[in-house]
C-alpha cells in the first residue's frame, strides 16, 4: 500500500515497463471512452495490458484491484446505464481518488444514477465486501494478482462471484521460472509487479484446481527492465505481460467439438472477433472449434452471438484453448 499510495504518485514514477507494457491496439469504442475519463484518474493508473473484453452491454462487472478507477470508468460507458461496475482495491488513497470523480463521470456520461461503486477490500476475501455468490457476469483484473501472495484464493473468489458461464478476463505479469527468495522479498521488484509474478505454468494448474476452463491466451508482450541494478538481481529470469481469459463452464455443458458461425452482432467487432490467440471468428464464416471452445460459447454471454452446432460432421478434434 505504501508503494502505490505514497512512493508512486503518477504512472511515470514506475521504474520498469512492467505496468505499462503494450498490448494489441484498443478498439475505437474503448479509445473514445478513455478520452472521457478524468485526467487525475488516468494519471494515477498503474495497470498493464488490455483488460476490456467484448460484448459488455448491460453486464455486471467486477474489477479486482481497480486502483484509481480508470478501467471502471471505461467499462461504465461500455456496459451502459443498465449495466453495473464494482471496483475493489486495498489502497485507501486509490479508492479515494476513484470515489472522488463518480459524480463527474456520471454527469459526463449523461446517466441519471451511478452505475459504478468503489469498495476498499482485499480481492482474496471478497465476502468481507459483501459480494454474493454468482453475482457478476465478468471479473476483470489488470496487473494486480501478482501483488497477492495467495493467487489461488483470488481465483477461488473470482470463481465464486461469477455466474455460471461467467468470464474472468485479466492481464498480469508472468515469469519464465519460479522466483528466488531474493527476488520475492525485493521491495521495488514487488511494487513493480515482478517479484510476485507466477511461473506461467502454475496459472494453468491453479485454474484447473479452482474449476475454471483452461486459460486462453489473448495477447502477450515481453517486459524490459531498463535498470541495471534490478537486472542483476533478476538474473536469467524473463518476464512477460499477458492477457488471459477463462470461463466458469457448468460441468454438464461439455458436449464435444463442433462448428460455429459468428453473426457479427458485437459492436466494434462486426466484421471479426479475435477471441484469443487461436480463435478468430469472421462474420458468416464456419469455424471448427474444439470441445472447450464449444462449451464456452454455448454457456457464456457470447451464446447469442453465434450459431453453434456441436458434434457435427467434420468437427474439430480436441486441441485446447492454448
Amino acid at each position: 500500500q505504501d508503494y502505490y499510495g505514497r512512493e508512486l504518485q503518477k504512472s511515470k514514477d514506475l521504474k520498469t515497463n512492467a505496468c505499462v507494457a503494450s498490448s494489441r491496439p484498443l478498439p475505437k469504442a474503448v479509445n473514445d471512452a478513455l478520452e472521457c475519463v478524468h485526467e487525475e484518474v488516468v494519471a494515477r493508473y498503474y495497470g498493464c495490458g488490455l483488460s476490456i473484453p467484448e460484448c459488455l452491454v448491460s453486464c455486471r462487472i467486477l474489477d479486482l484491484g481497480s486502483g484509481s478507477g480508470r478501467d471502471c470508468y471505461l467499462l461504465s460507458q461500455l456496459v451502459g446505464e443498465h449495466g453495473h461496475v464494482t471496483g475493489i482495491d486495498m489502497t485507501e488513497s486509490q479508492v479515494k481518488v476513484a470515489k472522488k470523480h463518480i459524480a463527474y463521470h456520471m454527469d459526463k456520461f449523461g446517466y441519471q444514477r451511478p452505475n459504478v461503486e468503489f469498495l476498499q477490500a482485499y480481492m482474496e476475501n471478497l465476502g468481507d465486501a459483501g459480494l454474493a455468490d454468482e453475482s457478476y457476469d465478468i471479473v476483470i483484473s489488470n496487473c494486480v494478482i501478482n501483488l497477492v501472495p495467495d493467487k489461488k484464493a483470488v481465483l477461488q473468489e473470482a470463481y465464486r462471484v461469477l455466474k455460471p458461464g461467467g468470464e474472468m478476463y485479466f492481464s498480469d505479469i508472468y515469469a519464465s521460472q519460479r522466483l528466488s527468495e531474493a527476488i520475492q522479498k525485493h521491495r521495488v521488484l514487488w511494487g513493480e509487479c515482478l517479484a510476485g509474478a507466477l511461473d506461467w505454468r502454475d496459472l494453468y494448474s491453479i485454474a484447473k484446481e479452482v474449476g475454471f476452463s483452461p486459460p486462453c491466451l489473448v495477447t502477450a508482450s515481453p517486459i524490459t527492465i531498463g535498470n541495471k541494478e534490478l537486472e542483476e538481481i533478476i538474473g536469467d529470469c524473463r518476464f512477460a505481460s499477458a492477457t488471459f481469459r477463462m470461463f466458469k463452464v457448468p460441468g454438464s455443458s461439455w458436449s464435444g467439438p463442433g462448428q460455429v458461425i459468428y453473426n457479427g452482432g458485437i459492436v466494434g467487432h462486426e466484421q471479426e472477433l479475435v477471441f484469443d490467440a487461436n480463435f478468430t471468428f469472421k462474420e458468416g464464416e464456419v469455424v471448427d472449434v474444439d470441445a472447450e471452445m464449444a462449451a464456452i460459447l454455448q454457456t457464456s454471454r457470447f451464446s447469442k452471438e453465434f450459431l453453434i452446432r456441436t458434434s457435427g460432421p467434420n468437427a474439430a478434434a480436441h486441441q485446447g484453448c492454448c
